[in-house]
């Protein structure tokens, strides 16, 4: 299994920390807003994590370790992560020195659309390939469209109801991957930034799903997955019912106004299955790449749902 994220980290930590949209939060915002989860000493020591954009992406590779280890002591293979470009500027598309050596790729859509992350032809050509294969495996995980209005008005409801300072009035999310979805025929689209439903007990609400249409097993076990206050609704933009189906949807925030339930929603498209078809010989998954971050919580219902993506 192999890890590919579609941000340029130089130009996600390069973003000018003066403006307000599209960009990671610096290091020193996540402190202030997460206080006192990051007031150990080391968190602040400018010897050892950068205080801007920079030492916030860190924490991402931090919160992805779990997830390989758990991973590597499932499958018994080390979980290699590859960056589209990484701190260094070295270019990895996603060709055969990524795609060779997996059987199951997660791409994880965190490029934000002003940076100009587009897939080129020939990693489509390449994915194509890769979803020709017995047992390969694609799981996409573009994350959120926040403030795609250009009514300002409307930016500021979307901001209210997830109600993350950290994410700004506009925060848009994954050209890359919405360039494979076009390329590979995948009929979804990443849309809005929705705050799941919680319980009594503060926990996210648990998935709708529907076990008729989940032959394989996906969500065994998998009752919900982790919260995060700003998810992504995978829209479906086909009107064949058999080419992609949604397995699971995730109750949301009613309390809290968006656009999104003013139109008589109460869940999402969490997680999708495309199954085989045509010359794909290749399961197609969509879940968010937040799923897969510790940096927001994990459960025995969550490492059951990463076993069952990797098994």
């Amino acid at each position: 299994m192999s890890i590919y994220v579609s941000w340029s980290y130089p130009a996600e930590a390069g973003r000018n920390a003066a403006e307000l949209d599209n960009r990671f939060s610096t290091m020193t915002e996540v402190r202030r807003a997460a206080w006192p989860a990051y007031e150990d000493p080391k968190w602040s020591d400018p010897y050892r994590f950068q205080q801007g954009i920079a030492g916030s992406l860190e924490l991402f590779f931090w919160a992805w370790v779990p997830f390989q280890d758990f991973i590597e002591e499932v499958t018994g293979h080390p979980v290699p992560l590859y960056q589209r470009i990484d701190q260094a500027g070295f270019f990895t598309p996603l060709d055969e020195r990524v795609l060779d050596d997996a059987d199951v790729l997660f791409v994880f859509g965190l490029d934000h659309m002003i940076t100009g992350q587009e897939a080129e032809p020939g990693e489509i050509d390449a994915l194509r390939a890769f979803l020709a294969r017995d047992y390969a495996r694609l799981v996409l995980g573009p994350h959120h469209d926040v403030g795609a209005s250009d009514d300002v008005s409307v930016r500021e409801v979307e901001y209210r109801h997830h109600g993350d300072p950290l994410v700004p009035r506009q925060q848009r999310f994954a050209t890359y991957v919405r360039d494979l979805t076009n390329g590979l025929g995948v009929p979804v689209i990443n849309r809005y930034g929705l705050r799941p439903a919680t319980g009594e007990d503060n926990r996210i609400a648990p998935l709708s799903t529907v076990p008729d249409l989940d032959e394989k097993g996906w969500l065994n076990g998998v009752t919900n997955f982790n919260f995060h206050m700003h998810l992504p609704h995978y829209a479906v933009t086909t009107d064949e019912p058999k080419a992609i189906h949604v397995l699971a949807r995730q109750p949301i925030d009613t309390s809290r106004p968006h656009p999104f339930t003013e139109d008589g929603n109460t869940e999402f498209n969490m997680f999708l299955w495309m199954p085989p078809g045509d010359d794909r010989t290749a399961d197609v998954l969509l879940a968010d790449s937040t799923i897969f971050s510790t940096l927001f919580g994990a459960d025995d219902s969550l490492r059951n749902f990463w076993r069952n993506l990797v098994t």
